[in-house]
């Protein structure tokens, strides 16, 4: 089982919190890819994945402002 601290995961993204969303975000990505795509013989869990890549700055993310209602 591999550990991510809060501060490994803050590193690239500015905040844990922010790094736990995009985490999430790219799980669900990976989720929704067809098995025959998904790399084979990787163990791992998705989740585990997403915060190895996020650790490592694989993952590129911008943040989008929310758009009010009426526009």
């Amino acid at each position: 089982m591999q550990v991510f601290t809060p501060n490994e995961v803050a590193k690239n993204t500015g905040s844990k919190y922010l790094g736990v969303l995009v985490a999430a975000k790219y799980t669900r990505e990976l989720n929704a890819l067809p098995r025959d795509l998904k790399p084979l013989g990787e163990e791992k869990k998705l989740t585990t994945r997403a915060l190895d890549a996020l650790t490592s700055g694989q993952i590129e993310f911008r943040l989008v402002g929310r758009r009010r209602r009426g526009e």
